[in-house]
């Protein structure tokens, strides 16, 4: 299965949801997925993350935007944050969830060859 790799630009929380089921989707289908999050995005990983659509989600029956990411994690899907977005959202790496990776779109796209899946949210 081909890997897929998904960037999120901005600082949507219901884009980062809709990367996020895909990657996990594409994890439990044995396929090796990550997301990057560039720039403004980062915001979203900030501790106690609550996103404005969570309690229609829970009301629904699905996960929080926090539950999405923890499972995510725990499926192995790789969590790139941009580095140069860390510094313009003020967190620090310390603050990322864990398995959270700082890095910038070098190393994301050094993960990425012709038969990678290429995805942005």
């Amino acid at each position: 299965m081909r890997a897929l790799r998904i960037v999120v630009m901005t600082a949507d929380a219901e884009r980062l949801r809709g990367a996020l089921v895909l990657a996990t989707a594409h994890a439990a289908l044995g396929g090796e997925a990550g997301l990057f999050l560039q720039l403004d995005a980062v915001t979203l990983l900030q501790p106690l993350l609550v996103a404005p659509e969570d309690d229609a989600h829970r009301s629904a029956g699905l996960p929080t935007l926090a539950e999405l990411l923890a499972e995510a994690l725990d499926m192995g899907v790789a969590l790139i944050a941009c580095q140069s977005g860390l510094a313009l959202s003020g967190l620090s790496a310390d603050a990322l969830p864990t398995g959270a990776e700082v890095g910038g779109p070098l190393s994301f796209l050094q993960q990425i060859d012709a038969d990678t899946r290429l995805l942005i949210a």
